[in-house]
């Protein structure tokens, strides 16, 4: 009884002598107003009192109760005056219990927004960094003169460019033209997309003022100039990242194709052996060392390798060897080959597409414009399939077994005549074809699904390389599948995946009628005709 008697008298106690926060904006914010409460919560994150910090976040996390007209926050078992703070006793046998306060969206939107207003002057640059990405989303009008305020004091650069842009795009809801003009002089800046379509309404007949709209006109002239670059690299980027993939896939089979001349449709399937077996060591890792799991790719890659050359030079012992100057039933039987690779990955790893983790490493990105994001894995790959490539021209031009691939591609009966083991070199090349194809796959593994039928998708586009750039010739690879990756992907833009690959094989087949010999014609006397 004594309990309940303190409260009430509590609940009658003047408010005015001990609120910090204006009571009426409080009232505001339990009323059924909506634009009124609107307007509470931007006074609150627009004032210098602490307190508002409290209310903003009782508000977006659910927790502001009303009791009898008066606003309180509640957590667990405890209740404090939303005005200034004080602990306030609700005991469980109060004959009118606390009722929720009824928050929409809107409003909870609203309130993270002046929550994010205030913690601009954290001392966390993360806080504030975040808080600018918050209002940059949609800034409140209300909010301009104090965005304004904080980048001018704000210390971290990319923190102080989102506010900057913020409280410009907020600035455009001003009355006033000069400051819309203001505004837009400072979004001209600016490489959003989004920017650039919040702009392009105020070029016609839905800005009034002429002034503005010719203010518009030049914004949305200089932030397309700079989308449309950004997206030219970008596609160059995504082109070049295309190319990597190719030339790794096709490096193999210009070794294999240009020392026998055997279209080995089984090619595909070494990329999916690499790319299993990248699928392999990291389940390994992450059950026998998974403090080393960020560093599974470095195994992976040899263990790709020997396992794509090793199935490579399986298959060419057992079959393609006896098949040899019979292109028809070698293109056969390597299909079945193919089909039967497929199946056996389908019995050991299941129908279903396995998920290969990038590294900690290889993930995010590096954001050169807001347009032009450049993901660390593809460029990581570009970077492997440049190694790669120097590591083969080394063992191509700098070894005994380069100078043996060489000889038995430009002249196999002269090769055998001074006493190369033509056969051997067969083995080799096409087991060392295998392995490189391997590597491709665990590159791959990093940037798409890892399937059974994944190496499908590259065949077609690796006999294109490989015929475009010149039988045997590594620099006519490189510029072919470089070549191809950025026409395809530009061509994407403006036609679509389908027509731009149509395209891609028509120039493939009209080059291939003109110059037989690809880009690169192959050197020295071949007296196999």
């Amino acid at each position: 009884m004594i309990r309940t008697l303190l409260f009430a008298l509590c609940l009658l106690c003047p408010l005015g002598s001990m609120a910090a926060l204006p009571l009426p904006l409080l009232q505001a914010l339990t009323g059924d107003d909506a634009d009124a409460r609107t307007q509470a919560v931007i006074d609150l994150g627009l004032s210098v009192d602490p307190q508002a910090q409290v209310v903003l976040e009782a508000l977006r996390d659910d927790t502001l109760f009303t009791l009898k007209g008066r606003l309180l926050v509640v957590t667990g078992e405890q209740a404090a005056d939303a005005a200034t703070g004080a602990s306030v006793g609700v005991p469980a046998d109060a004959p009118e219990p606390p009722e929720q306060l009824t928050v929409n969206n809107l409003l909870r939107g609203e309130a993270a927004k002046a929550l994010a207003l205030r913690n601009l002057a954290s001392k966390d640059v993360d806080v504030r960094r975040s808080a600018a990405k918050e209002l940059a989303s949609e800034p409140p009008a209300a909010f301009a003169a104090s965005m304004a305020t904080a980048a001018a004091s704000e210390q971290d650069a990319d923190t102080a460019q989102l506010l900057k842009l913020a409280a410009a795009q907020a600035q455009l809801q001003s009355p006033e033209p000069g400051l819309r003009i203001a505004a837009l002089n400072s979004l001209a800046d600016s490489g959003e997309p989004a920017i650039a379509a919040m702009i392009k309404p105020l070029t016609g007949s839905v800005e009034p003022d002429v002034q503005v709209r010719d203010a518009a006109r030049r914004a949305l002239n200089a932030i397309q100039g700079r989308l449309f670059w950004g997206d030219l690299l970008d596609r160059l980027f995504t082109g070049l990242s295309l190319g990597s993939i190719l030339l790794l896939a096709a490096l193999g089979l210009a070794i294999t194709y240009g020392v026998m001349g055997v279209i080995n449709m089984a090619h595909g399937e070494f990329l999916m052996i690499g790319a299993y077996s990248a699928y392999f060591v990291q389940g390994v890792f992450q059950q026998h060392a998974p403090q080393l799991q960020a560093w599974y790719l470095a195994a992976a890659l040899p263990v790709g390798f020997l396992a794509a050359a090793l199935v490579g030079a399986v298959l060419e012992r057992l079959v393609i060897r006896h098949l040899y100057g019979r292109p028809l039933e070698t293109l056969l039987a390597s299909w079945g080959l193919s089909l039967i690779l497929i199946q056996a990955a389908r019995a050991l790893f299941g129908p279903q597409n396995v998920q290969v983790a990038n590294p900690g490493w290889m993930s995010g990105s590096l954001a050169i414009t807001p347009s032009l994001v450049l993901p660390w894995n593809r460029m990581l790959i570009i970077a492997f399939a440049v190694a790669v490539l120097a590591l083969t021209w080394a063992l191509m031009q700098r070894t005994r077994l380069g100078l043996y691939v060489r000889a038995v591609t430009q002249n196999r009966a002269m090769a055998s005549c001074v006493g190369v083991a033509t056969h051997r070199v067969d083995s080799l090349a096409f087991a060392l074809g295998a392995g490189i194809a391997g590597l491709g796959g665990v590159a791959l593994s990093q940037i798409a699904n890892v399937g059974p039928e994944m190496g499908q998708g590259y065949i077609v586009d690796s006999f294109m390389v490989v015929v475009l750039g010149g039988v045997g010739q590594l620099a006519g690879a490189v510029w072919a599948a470089l070549g191809l990756g950025v026409a395809a992907k530009f061509l994407e833009g403006w036609t679509g995946a389908v027509i731009a690959k149509i395209l891609v094989l028509g120039f493939v087949i009209v080059f291939i009628q003109k110059r037989p010999q690809g880009l690169f014609a192959q050197r020295g006397r071949n007296v196999d005709a």
